[in-house]
């Protein structure tokens, strides 16, 4: 199968589902082989769950995708959380052609919202918290370059203002692995975020990489 049967075929494939499930259930193709990768979702089912349409940029699979493929597998029935709130069953499979090149992303985010209130309940009555880390879905770059960044400053367990260098080049190198530095234009958002140069921007990454042996 050729890529742009491939696409037609996921995009088939969002509908039929989309359409099995109802309101709810939100399909999403991202085409990995575009030349525009900010842009990056070619075809979406029931959008209004979070908020996105066609043409819309990439979430941090699509990043890990791009920047780690080797190590990936496809993660199924995770919980997401969208900006407004909502609360997301999700599941992410990666598309491969036949030489194993991940081309595409499927992924499902299922609206659980009114469930998850139901069960709040009842965990209230039965004592038990059930606490789930969540993944935040973002709807263009410029939203996920800001969450990847209040997550690094997050790990540090600290401010800005209060961190040390190597608070910040744990941050840096975390941003790296997590593939901010494939957004366009990155290193000035990261760098005014950061409080750093860009030299000291690059620098850092050096001293992971000398580090490392």
């Amino acid at each position: 199968m050729n890529d742009k049967d491939r696409l037609e075929f996921l995009k088939d494939l969002a509908k039929a589902i989309a359409g099995e499930f109802g309101s709810d259930c939100e399909v999403v193709v991202h085409d990995l082989e575009s030349d525009d990768m900010e842009h990056s979702i070619v075809a979406i089912e029931n959008g209004h769950v979070t908020n996105r349409r066609v043409g819309d940029g990439p979430s941090h699979v699509v990043l890990e995708a791009l920047k780690k493929p080797e190590e990936l597998r496809d993660h199924i029935g995770y919980l997401t959380k969208t900006d407004d709130g909502k609360i997301l069953k999700s599941t992410t499979v990666f598309v491969r052609n036949a030489k194993q090149k991940i081309v595409a992303i499927f992924a499902v985010n299922f609206n659980i919202t009114s469930m998850m209130i139901g069960l709040d309940a009842v965990r209230s009555i039965v004592g038990s918290d059930g606490e789930e880390q969540t993944e935040t879905i973002t709807n263009n770059v410029n939203d996920l370059l800001e969450d990847l960044i209040e997550e690094a400053i997050r790990m540090t367990g600290k401010p800005v203002a209060l961190m040390s260098k190597s608070d910040k080049v744990r941050a840096v190198n975390f941003l790296n692995d997590a593939g901010a530095l494939l957004i366009t234009k990155s290193s000035e958002k990261i760098c005014s975020s950061l409080d750093i140069s860009k030299y000291a921007l690059y620098s850092y990454l050096d001293q992971k990489t000398e580090s490392a042996g």
